[in-house]
């Protein structure tokens, strides 16, 4: 007598074709939440790994380019800081701008920088900038308290008018709007950069230039000529600036219109970038 047994195979993963260039499977991404957590730990380990100072370069840079600005466009161009303390003032922009410019660097070389790994495994290549924009809060958070002590300073033992107001409780949603935009832009260049790799060297220029279109180192209201002052507006980091100057500060400008646009911005940036992120990584290896 012949039995017959049927075996259940039950499967725990599933590789198959993507079918459309909007084929995101998000549900994968969190399943691979302790994999990013891995690399988030990796890349904050890793880069101040075999230093003297270690992590104090996190406090360190700031405070050299706060000074540097102090020297060369508080004291030698005399720029305007809206009747702010000029410490207090270059610190809230060089945290936003600081955070936003590693995270767009970092993860605009995810394929040149990863192939070697991405050709022997597979997991959701999104996991990578992820890491990268997740692992740069760390420093953001950082630097962010060390903008704190000074503004409790002169909150506390100085004349100078400075108090938050509700606007501050805005931070978080800045903070994801800055992240959202450093994401998006640094995907699409990621994907741009495995066929032309001049963008890497284009992109480390263009984002220092673009540092000078940004109120960092000076408060728009100095803006006087309404086309230049509309062609700020139009920089998606101005409104978030500004919006946490204002908010912290109570200086700056604050017009509902400029985060709705920076969020809007966002949203289609974050879109696109995907969509072209997705599709380059099925063919990226043939060609990095």
């Amino acid at each position: 007598m012949q039995r017959f047994f049927i075996i259940m195979e039950h499967w725990t993963t599933e590789i198959r074709p993507k079918t459309s260039l909007l084929d995101v499977d998000f549900g994968e991404l969190w399943r691979y939440r302790d994999l990013c957590l891995l690399f988030v730990k990796r890349n904050i380990i890793t880069q101040y790994k075999q230093t003297v100072l270690g992590p104090l370069w996190y406090l360190v840079q700031p405070v050299l380019t706060t000074v540097m600005y102090m020297i060369v466009f508080g004291g030698i161009a005399k720029i305007s800081t809206d009747g702010l303390p000029q410490p207090l003032f270059y610190l809230a922009g060089i945290c936003l701008w600081q955070y936003f410019a590693d995270c767009l660097n970092k993860t605009s070389n995810t394929f040149v920088d990863n192939a070697g790994i991405f050709g022997k495994v597979y997991f959701p290549r999104l996991v990578v900038p992820l890491a990268n924009v997740i692992s740069n809060l760390v420093r953001f958070v950082i630097q962010l308290m060390l903008f704190f002590v000074v503004y409790a300073y002169y909150l506390i033992f100085t004349d100078v008018h400075v108090a938050p107001n509700l606007y501050a409780l805005l931070l978080p949603l800045l903070v994801l709007i800055l992240a959202g935009l450093a994401l998006g832009f640094g995907i699409l260049f990621s994907s741009m950069t495995t066929k032309y790799r001049d963008l890497q060297m284009l992109l480390s220029f263009f984002v220092s230039l673009w540092m000078y279109a940004t109120p960092v180192i000076y408060p728009l209201s100095t803006i006087s000529n309404p086309t230049i002052r509309l062609a700020m507006q139009c920089n998606p980091i101005t409104g978030i600036v500004e919006f946490f100057k204002y908010g912290m500060l109570g200086v700056g400008c604050h017009e509902w219109w400029m985060l709705g646009y920076s969020t809007a911005f966002m949203v289609v940036l974050l879109t696109v970038g995907i969509i072209v992120f997705n599709k380059v990584q099925r063919s990226f290896m043939d060609t990095v």
